[in-house]
């Protein structure tokens, strides 16, 4: 009985970094192949020796892992299958499908027919032959054409599925030809919609990071950046927007994605890490953070690991990546902080907001508990005094001591800061 196991493959380059289109088409054909019990293969289409790059190859690698991706073989390396490649070009040199042109062999492309592909996503699709020139096998240099020695790998690995960008579309018909040539069996093809710019151009640097490894850098999370990737063009229903892999894997089939170009928007992939943010346990969130505070130049070990929690804690609906916590809460890693000009021009500049900072100041001076509670009563009391709105004493003090004018709430800030640092802030701000 003929085996009827769904498998199916990724073929990156490593001539760079794995682009976001990339990372979406290994991450769907990862799921068709769990989602039906099947096969998901790794192939490294490193056929040009001179572009070709182990740093690349290491990176994209890290970069599939990193999504939570695995593979069930150890991938295949066309640059180790040249004789293979040359052996099935001459077996089709031999049965006078082909001609040779120096040391290149080249395939006859017969003319007159068309080539029709039942796409699992666009459905009917008509080629004719007319449109395509004779094509290259072997290269004058002994290496494989990308369309020959794709197909003689795929037809190796029993490949049932080709799940792949629109952008192959033009080489399906001559890949079909060559399946023909070679005798083997076609497989279903699908070709999935690009991912476009917000402008709705191709995805471009112009619009932003494109590769993985920037996200990753950029304080995204693995499981949010999956998530989104496998929701631009297709849809578990119901609209929901937060989905696990797991969840993933056990709606996803190929047939359900659309056939319509999706548009990538950084703004929806950070909402959808922030979401993540929230739901994370603070453990996990701490490992990621202090790396970002690390890169840096803070040391994260300076305010305690417990501290540190409640920092996390304290602004975990505040940031949407790693980078944004960073920015947020350098005041608490060092007295160097960013401090907004507007902010500074509008509650540190007048006489009267460096005299309420200074008995401000005062004030805590002589608290014994540095606690946020003995610290909000004291702003109370000195709001009372003055017969003004505790927000008059409030804005300038969270200039002074974070030089922002947003962030967590004043009182626990001032707490997780201490009490030495605070006051010494608070004292310098009103001396400028």
């Amino acid at each position: 009985m003929e085996n009827k196991k769904i498998k199916v493959r990724f073929a990156p380059s490593p001539t760079g970094f794995l682009h976001l289109g990339s990372a979406r088409t290994a991450l769907l054909n990862w799921l068709y192949a769990r989602h039906t019990g099947g096969e998901f293969f790794l192939r490294i289409e490193d056929t040009d020796l001179v572009r070709s790059d182990e740093k690349f190859l290491n990176e994209i690698l890290e970069d599939l892992r990193w999504l939570g991706l695995d593979w069930d073989s150890e991938p295949v390396y066309q640059s180790r299958r040249f004789d293979i490649y040359r052996s099935r070009a001459e077996k089709v040199l031999a049965d006078g499908k082909a001609y040779k042109e120096g040391d290149a062999i080249i395939f006859k492309v017969d003319k007159g027919r068309n080539i029709e592909i039942d796409d699992v996503i666009h459905g009917k699709i008509t080629f004719n032959t007319d449109q395509i020139k004779d094509q290259v096998m072997i290269k004058s240099d002994g290496s494989p054409a990308y369309n020959f020695c794709c197909v003689v790998d795929d037809a190796d690995q029993g490949i049932t599925h080709i799940i792949r960008g629109d952008d192959h579309l033009s080489n399906t018909p001559k890949q079909v030809l060559f399946y023909e040539a070679l005798n083997e069996k076609l497989p279903s093809f699908a070709h999935i919609p690009l991912i476009m710019g917000s402008d709705g151009a191709k995805l471009s640097k112009r619009h932003g990071a494109v590769a993985v490894e920037e996200y990753r850098k950029n304080g995204i999370f693995p499981e949010a950046l999956a998530n989104y990737l496998i929701l631009l063009g297709w849809s578990p229903g119901e609209d929901k927007e937060i989905i696990s892999m797991k969840e993933a894997v056990k709606l996803f089939d190929i047939k359900d994605v659309g056939d319509v170009q999706s548009r990538f928007d950084v703004q929806k992939l950070e909402w959808i890490n922030a979401e993540y943010i929230k739901n994370k346990p603070v453990e996990e969130l701490v490992l990621l953070l202090q790396e970002s505070i690390k890169k840096k130049g803070y040391s994260p070990e300076s305010i305690g690991q417990e501290k540190f929690k409640e920092l996390i804690e304290m602004y975990r609906v505040r940031f949407k990546t790693a980078g944004d916590f960073t920015d947020l809460t350098d005041c608490f890693f060092t007295d160097d902080y960013t401090k907004e000009e507007k902010g500074i021009k509008k509650y540190l500049s007048s006489d009267e907001d460096k005299d309420l900072l200074r008995q401000y100041a005062a004030k805590l001076e002589r608290l014994a508990d540095f606690a946020k509670e003995n610290i909000e009563n004291a702003c109370r009391e000195l709001a009372e005094e003055k017969d003004i709105k505790a927000a008059k004493i409030i804005h300038p003090t969270r200039v002074a001591i974070s030089g922002k004018t947003g962030g967590a709430g004043l009182f626990e800030m001032m707490e997780l800061i201490g009490k030495v640092k605070v006051i010494e802030r608070m004292v310098r701000a009103a001396k400028k």
